[in-house]
């Protein structure tokens, strides 16, 4: 889908750690903490976006709301890339995940309530062509996601000024987002540092207009901004998912805990057997040994159950990828950022 594309440099790390910070930080701000020009970062994110190495994606701010879910399955070998495309398509899967270690697909659903997830898991992927078996894991509380995760490219002075310049007040939601708004968020789910001239030209829609309702969006909590990026290009490449069970009296020890290791991209209460799941980013697969000393050195009271390592990312949070992790520019806008 994409030229082979040449590893990150530190240039282009320092951009990614400062978008994560402040997703849509003006250029003329980036460039002063960075020590940039307005236009290099400008170019320099147009080529890191062009070759599907970073990317900036847009999820509902109000996910509280939703049911979470955590879906393995097993499929049958010769269906393996039928039903990727399928599932990866469908929008109540928000990242598909190919696995090793008994499992060959992991699904992080997002849907608006049980009856949904329920159609999902019992109704729909078991009809899936060469799906054999699905088991569903259901998140009681996500306690860290993929949008706290930083890379560790700017030193402390930078990372403040970045997150000053990301403040600035916020309103209430006010309720759903009006029907006349929906045609701008899906611009910004494809291009989340669009302003609103540029989408006001993509969409041929008065300029005010757009200016206004983008300014709303961005005034309550009704959008999250996030920045991805491929993570084979990064020092992290190598992505595993512990299941842990946990005594409830040390649970939030544990995510205190936890949620010191850098490299934690994902972290989630879960009701069943295992109680507890969390995914981490790691250098190497000897890496991988040493977090898991580590964690039992800090927590003797979590019992580590399973592993699970990922060998192909998908899809990430509605964006397909290509089998070498990196954004085709294809959308699958989220249940979340559909008119309900």
């Amino acid at each position: 889908m994409h030229p082979s594309a040449p590893e990150l440099a530190e240039e282009d790390l320092a951009l990614i750690h400062a978008l994560q910070i402040a997703p849509r930080v003006s250029w003329a701000e980036a460039a002063r903490v960075l020590g940039s020009s307005p236009t290099a970062l400008a170019a320099r994110w147009e080529r890191l976006r062009a070759a599907g190495l970073a990317w900036l994606t847009v999820h509902s701010g109000e996910q509280s709301r939703d049911v979470v879910a955590f879906v393995d399955l097993r499929v049958e070998p010769s269906c393996r890339t039928e039903a990727i495309e399928r599932i990866a398509r469908d929008p109540r899967a928000a990242s598909v995940e190919e696995t090793a270690d008994g499992r060959d697909l992991v699904l992080t659903v997002i849907v608006p309530d049980y009856d949904s997830l329920a159609a999902f898991t019992l109704d729909d992927l078991p009809t899936t062509p060469g799906v054999r078996a699905v088991n569903t894991h259901v998140a009681t509380k996500v306690h860290r996601q993929g949008a706290d995760w930083r890379l560790d490219a700017l030193d402390p002075d930078q990372q403040a000024a970045l997150r000053e310049a990301a403040r600035h007040a916020k309103s209430p939601a006010g309720g759903r987002i009006p029907d006349s708004y929906w045609p701008v968020v899906e611009r910004l789910a494809h291009d989340g540092r669009q302003n609103a001239a540029e989408i006001a030209r993509a969409l041929g829609r008065d300029p005010a207009t757009v200016r206004r309702q983008v300014a709303r969006l961005l005034a309550t909590d009704a959008l999250a901004f996030r920045c991805e990026v491929a993570g084979l290009r990064t020092r992290w490449p190598i992505v595993c998912t512990w299941f842990a069970q946990v005594p409830m009296t040390e649970l939030d020890h544990t995510v205190r805990s936890l949620s010191t290791l850098p490299e934690l991209r994902l972290l989630v209460s879960t009701a069943g057997q295992s109680n507890l799941m969390f995914l981490l980013w790691a250098r190497s697969a000897g890496d991988l040994m040493r977090i898991e000393r580590l964690v039992n050195e800090k927590l003797p009271s979590l019992r580590l159950s399973e592993s699970v390592l990922t060998l192909r990312t998908r899809k990430r949070m509605g964006w397909l990828l290509d089998r070498h992790g990196r954004a085709t520019g294809e959308v699958v806008l989220p249940h979340s950022l559909r008119p309900r």
